[in-house]
């Protein structure tokens, strides 16, 4: 019994000491016409094993979900369960938990054992709950990327994979790169 209890200790410290757990995202699907669309996507992100809930507002096609507690959050699969059911994410927000997380503008941050690239932002360290927004390809309006691409010249923003621009940054060549701001 003690040994349990030193294990689930153990993991309980070891999850509130990670740099930066997600908690929620707010994802707005294009292409929606009816309830039975909003039913189509909400069914697709509910199954993600990631997802504890999913709220859904119709009138803005928007659906507020909730992550599991201490969960892998797959932002690409939650887009290919927008994808999967016949739609589009017009917009893709994830609202974190972070602790002592230094950003700059134009640079690559581990966050969690992902690479995200951050964009027009300030140079600074985020603490507590912030809010990024997902800004790469596919993620927004063709005219908001068009924004967002020419904030950098490293050539990941339009594969959203690693290349020689990110070597310095230690991410593999081909890892997956999430481009963002800070909303």
């Amino acid at each position: 019994m003690k040994k349990l209890l030193l294990i689930v200790s153990l993991l309980i410290i070891a999850a509130t000491n990670l740099p930066a757990q997600f908690k929620s995202a707010s994802l707005q699907a294009a292409g929606l016409t009816c309830a039975m669309c909003t039913k189509a996507i909400n069914n697709e992100v509910a199954a993600l094993p990631f997802v504890k809930k999913v709220d859904v507002d119709i009138k803005s096609s928007t659906f507020v979900i909730d992550f599991r507690d201490g969960a892998n959050v797959d932002v690409d699969a939650l887009k290919k369960a927008v994808e999967d059911a016949g739609f589009s994410v017009s917009k893709l927000k994830l609202k974190g938990n972070f602790q002592n997380v230094a950003v700059k503008n134009d640079a690559h941050v581990d966050i969690g054992g992902k690479i995200f690239h951050f964009l027009n932002v300030k140079d600074q360290t985020l603490d507590g709950e912030r809010v990024l927004t997902v800004v790469d390809k596919n993620y927004v309006s063709a005219k908001e990327f068009k924004k967002f691409s020419t904030a950098t010249k490293m050539e990941c923003i339009q594969t959203g994979r690693a290349s020689s621009c990110c070597k310095k940054e230690a991410a593999e060549n081909n890892t997956r790169i999430y481009h963002v701001t800070i909303s």
